[in-house]
């Protein structure tokens, strides 16, 4: 199943609220939320206050993506403030299976996320631990950067890897997918999109429906 993750680093901060009501009232599956710390990537973003504060705004699945150093000492934080599937990058976590298995025994969803240039042999040992995994399919810490073209062959072997376990895990991708090269990206193996810019800047609504036009034929 194909899922869109609006991610909401590209709304509009003074209108967060407005925001979430327009995705909570859109076909959009998952609502992504990017947590930097300015140490991990070079950025800050928001924190778990904030994400609190508009857990309640909608029931979307809040896909929460912790773009921080040692980000398995913020799992408890990520589940308080309303966490369904929590993502964890694997070069800024020291044990990452133990970091996944503590996940899962809170009740959420786990997933892992890579880098550009990481290998995805990193998760060949990880993949019954994992709910999902997380292609940045750019350099992180930033909104709005274009598509790095060499992350679709990446996408599909990822998605043989996936496919050569069993295992049912989806593979989401994360950076400059716009509808002009989502086909692409469906096609290459990703089954869950986040979209930043392409989806708040304009019409939330009729952007999340472009998306969705292309992701469910």
């Amino acid at each position: 199943m194909n899922l869109l993750a609006p991610s909401i680093l590209s709304a509009d901060f003074t209108r967060l609220g407005d925001a979430i009501r327009a995705l909570d009232e859109s076909p959009a599956e998952y609502v992504h939320v990017d947590v930097m710390d300015g140490m991990f990537v070079p950025n800050i973003s928001f924190g778990f206050p904030v994400m609190k504060s508009i857990r309640p705004l909608t029931k979307k699945t809040f896909d929460v993506h912790l773009m921080v150093q040692d980000g398995d000492r913020y799992i408890d934080a990520a589940a308080e403030a309303g966490a369904d599937l929590i993502c964890l990058h694997i070069e800024a976590v020291r044990h990452p299976q133990r970091a996944l298995s503590y996940i899962h025994s809170i009740g959420k969803k786990a997933a892992l996320a890579l880098c550009p240039h990481t290998p995805i042999s990193e998760l060949t040992w990880l993949l019954d631990d994992l709910d999902m995994v997380l292609l940045m399919t750019v350099n992180p810490g930033y909104g709005g950067q274009s598509y790095i073209p060499a992350m679709t062959q990446k996408i599909k072997d990822m998605r043989a890897m996936i496919d050569a376990s069993g295992k049912a895990i989806d593979l989401e991708i994360d950076g400059g997918v716009k509808t002009s090269n989502l086909q692409m990206c469906l096609d290459a193996g990703a089954n869950v999109i986040v979209a930043g810019s392409a989806v708040f800047e304009g019409n939330i609504i009729e952007n999340v429906r472009a998306f969705k036009e292309i992701m469910d034929r």
